[in-house]
């Protein structure tokens, strides 16, 4: 079975092309503001409500998520459980490599000498290391092209954008990022997974009816 890069991008298209409009925009934002404007206009935007919410939707793109996911998974389908933790291995795997390269300084640390003006949610622990990319948004854009790609209603490519997008958002709203952390991300998550999805579902193993099966579905 051979599944090429074009196969999966249209296969997940309802989600590809309203990430390329996000992703475009984010490139405008970027062309005609500073890291810092971005970051302390997105910052002075906050509410109750937000600081209550945003901690629930960072946790959308938490590790610990993707992999409580996989493991419910495994009683209904191998070949879904297989692709949802390799996916999120790989892209995790790629994302700390690339923190560990550029070792780029977190927003507290950045402006240390300006805490007093920043908005902090309370309860939030806050890194000052390994900002970029965010590992949050790579995992939630992976998770969204995946999910997109096995469902079988593919308007939930729609949704699942949507809430990668918030997911990236959170983690700016939280002051774990900046803007250029969450666009890599979205791009690190994306093309990984797309590249992945090529290459491995084309292997003949995954489509044997024995991987279609779960420990709970086993006929």
């Amino acid at each position: 079975m051979n599944i090429g890069i074009n196969d999966v991008l249209k296969q997940i298209r309802l989600f590809f092309i309203p990430y390329l409009v996000f992703l475009v925009a984010c490139l405008v934002v970027k062309f005609l503001f500073t890291k810092e404007e971005i970051y302390f206009a997105v910052n002075g935007i906050y509410s109750t409500f937000g600081d209550f919410i945003a901690p629930f939707v960072t946790d959308l793109g938490n590790g610990w998520t993707i992999i409580a996911l996989s493991a419910i998974l495994v009683l209904f389908n191998y070949r879904v459980a297989f692709l949802m933790a390799t996916s999120y291995a790989l892209t995790s795997l790629t994302a700390q490599l690339v923190k560990n390269i550029v070792h780029a300084p977190r927003p507290t640390l950045l402006f240390k000498a300006r805490l007093s003006q920043i908005h902090v949610v309370k309860g939030v622990y806050l890194l000052q290391f390994d900002s970029f990319p965010s590992g949050h948004t790579v995992t939630a854009f992976s998770a969204g092209v995946l999910i997109t790609y096995l469902a079988k209603n593919k308007n939930w490519g729609i949704l699942l954008v949507i809430v990668a997008i918030a997911v990236g958002y959170s983690r700016m709203y939280l002051s774990e990022h900046f803007f250029e952390d969450v666009m890599a991300g979205s791009v690190l998550g994306v093309i990984v997974t797309v590249c992945w999805i090529s290459f491995i579902d084309s292997k003949e193993f995954l489509h044997r009816s024995s991987w279609n099966k779960g420990l709970l579905k086993r006929s």
